[in-house]
């Protein structure tokens, strides 16, 4: 339970403990409810002011119970609001709120669970790109380094079904699974999936043989960072200029991006053929790849190939020209 609904709470008991008491003695005693709550009020602060009146003996024995149990509970919150003061636990929480409230706010995002090497590179990255992200992250190393990054980070279990909820995991666009242990991510996919059957799920696989239990856990897509990394290195070996022709592209030493364009609903170039849309007459860009609304994939397409609806191109060039032919396909 967090700070802040534990103050709630010890709040809404003890709310119910005074109103329980001033109700007891105008039944007991037949005072009225003012008279109870003064009693009450005294009684519990333990102030020693004296009986308002004298008491029966079922009015003691109700005195003593309240006492027992008011006053225990009257001193331990007491001491924990001393606690949180001392700690300066007041302004977490009120900081805590104010990121909670940005989170909800929050709609198309991504969840990164996760906040290691990898996890770090992908929050990275889909904030340079402009999209909205919240990391969920337990480790306390962790969570330091996301307060001097200034990113939405939510503390706690990410396989936990409350704080996937307070993440907007029901609003959220897609979910990246990075912890370091694969039976974690396989457990916070099963959870996000049954919160959001629609959502786009990403797993990070740590060990050989847990592609599969997290494709079958819910996972659309499934990426091992110790296969890709000993394939890159391979082709550093076998195909060099390749590769140093890739990592120039996509460090941005050279104003050239790959990007993938949806085809809108009310884009003028639908039905259109690939060499009378313009795209590689007016705007420079290569049509590296298109992928049909069926799934289909077409490499290096002809120039007779038809634009359709629902079609995602995947184009290589120039940013600015990249955002052009985006206006384009998405008017």
């Amino acid at each position: 339970m967090t700070v802040f609904k534990r103050a709630l709470f010890g709040l809404a008991v003890l709310c119910f403990i005074i109103a329980l008491g001033s109700l007891g003695y105008a039944l007991i005693e037949g005072w009225n409810f003012f008279e109870g709550l003064y009693m009450t009020v005294i009684t519990l602060t333990t102030v020693g002011y004296g009986e308002v009146r004298p008491l029966s003996r079922a009015g003691r024995a109700f005195t003593m119970v309240l006492i027992f149990t008011g006053t225990g509970f009257m001193l331990y919150m007491v001491g924990y609001w001393a606690q949180v003061i001392v700690e300066g636990q007041i302004r977490d929480v009120l900081g805590r709120r104010k990121v909670e409230k940005e989170i909800h706010s929050l709609k198309n995002h991504y969840i990164v669970c996760g906040y290691g090497r990898i996890g770090e590179v992908i929050a990275k990255e889909l904030r340079q790109a402009g999209i909205p992200l919240v990391v969920i992250e337990n480790r306390p190393e962790a969570i330091a380094k996301l307060e001097r990054g200034g990113y939405l980070y939510l503390e706690g279990d990410a396989s936990d079904e409350e704080i996937l909820q307070v993440a907007g995991v029901t609003q959220a666009r897609g979910l990246v699974a990075v912890v370091s242990s694969d039976a974690d991510n396989v457990y916070i996919i099963l959870t996000a999936r049954t919160l959001n059957p629609g959502l786009l799920i990403v797993a990070r696989a740590g060990e050989e043989g847990s592609e599969q239990k997290l494709l079958r856990a819910g996972a659309d897509k499934v990426v091992s960072p110790y296969m890709l990394g000993g394939y890159r290195l391979a082709q550093t070996i076998l195909r060099p200029n390749v590769v140093n022709f890739i990592e120039i592209a996509m460090h941005g030493e050279v104003d050239l991006t790959l990007e993938e364009i949806p085809v809108g609903g009310t884009s003028e170039i639908i039905g259109r053929p690939l060499k009378d849309s313009g795209i590689r007459q007016k705007l420079g860009l290569i049509i590296v790849a298109i992928k049909r609304a069926d799934g289909q994939m077409l490499f290096n397409p002809p120039p007779d190939t038809h634009i359709l609806l629902g079609d995602t191109l995947i184009a290589i060039g120039p940013r600015a020209k990249l955002d052009q032919l985006i206006q384009l396909l998405e008017p």
